[in-house]
C-alpha cells in the first residue's frame, strides 16, 4: 500500500528530468523523469532503500535521506517542508477535526475594515466568516451550499469567469490544499473534498496528481466582479493564532486604482 511521502516522491521523481539533477541520458527512457536507481544513486542510498520509500514500506526515513532526496529532486525550500513533513506524519493515526468557530474579536476586528475585503478560511479553503467588503466581494462563492474556495475555483460554473486567469488562481488554490494535506493527511473532511473534485474534475484531478505544494501567503488576483468589473487585489495570509488552521486572508488594492475606488464605494458593501 502506498503512503502520502511515497505518492508525492513517485510525483517530483517523473516532474524531474535527467538534465535538470545533471544525469547524462542515454537511449530512449520509458518513463518521465528520473528513474528510481538513479535518485537512490544521486541521494546516496540503496535502490532497494529508496524503493521502499516510494512504495510506503519505509515509515521513519531519517533527514538527512530526505535532504539528500531534496537536493537529487531540486525541491524548493517550501517543497522541502513538505517532504519533511509527510516524513514525520505519514504513519501517524487518523486525527477528526471539526468546523472551527471565528472568536467574536476577530469578527469584529475585520467589521472595522471599512475599505479592506477580509476572510477567515480553515485548512480545507471553506470559508467560515467574512467582513461586508469580503462578503460582497466573494458573493458568488458565499452562494454555495458549503462554501469553499478550491471548489468553487473547480466545479462552478462561474468560477472561469470570476477569474479571468482561472489556470493561475486553480494552481494556486490546489498547492494550498496540497500543504493542508500534508498537515493533516487522515483528515476526513479534507479526504472527502479531495475525493469530490477527484470525482467531479478531471483538471483537478490532473493537478492532484502533480503534488505541487504552496501555501496561501501573498499573490496578486485578478477578479471580475459582476458589478465593478475586472479587480486586481493582492492578498496576504495570516495564520489565526489559537485557532487550528484558520487563516485570515485580507485583499487590498493599489491606491489610486481602480480597485481602490471600487472597494471605497460605500453601496456595494
Amino acid at each position: 500500500m502506498g503512503s502520502p511521502l511515497g505518492e508525492y516522491l513517485r510525483a517530483r521523481r517523473e516532474m524531474t528530468s535527467p538534465e535538470r539533477a545533471g544525469v547524462t541520458s542515454s537511449g530512449r527512457r520509458r518513463t518521465p523523469g528520473l528513474r528510481r536507481e538513479e535518485v537512490a544513486q544521486l541521494s546516496g542510498v540503496s535502490t532497494d532503500y529508496y524503493a521502499r520509500l516510494e512504495q510506503g514500506r519505509e515509515r521513519h526515513p531519517s533527514g538527512q535521506v530526505l535532504d539528500a532526496v531534496a537536493r537529487t529532486l531540486r525541491l524548493d525550500p517550501e517543497e522541502v517542508a513538505h517532504l519533511h513533513l509527510l516524513g514525520r506524519t505519514g504513519h501517524r493515526p487518523a486525527r477528526r477535526s471539526v468546523r472551527a468557530a471565528v472568536r467574536p474579536s476577530l469578527l469584529r476586528l475585520m467589521d472595522g475594515w471599512a475599505h479592506t475585503p477580509a476572510l477567515i478560511v480553515d485548512h480545507t479553503m471553506e470559508v467560515l466568516a467574512g467582513n461586508r467588503l469580503g462578503r460582497a466581494l466573494f458573493a458568488e462563492v458565499l452562494a454555495q451550499d458549503e462554501p469553499n474556495l478550491v471548489r468553487f475555483v473547480f466545479l462552478s460554473s462561474t468560477a472561469r469567469s470570476f477569474y479571468p486567469e482561472w489556470d493561475q488562481v486553480a494552481r494556486s488554490s490546489l498547492g494550498a490544499l496540497r500543504a493542508a494535506a500534508g498537515n493533516m493527511p487522515d483528515d476526513p473532511r479534507l479526504t472527502e473534498l479531495v475525493g469530490e473534485l477527484s470525482l467531479k474534475s478531471p483538471e483537478f484531478r490532473r493537478l492532484w496528481a502533480r503534488h505541487d505544494v504552496r501555501g496561501k501567503s501573498h499573490e496578486a488576483k485578478l477578479l471580475h466582479h459582476p458589478e465593478f468589473g475586472e479587480l486586481t487585489l493582492t492578498y496576504e495570509s495570516f495564520t489565526v493564532d489559537g485557532a487550528s488552521g484558520q487563516q485570515l486572508i485580507v485583499y487590498q488594492a493599489e491606491p489610486g486604482s481602480p480597485a481602490a475606488q471600487a472597494l471605497a464605494t460605500a453601496r456595494w458593501a
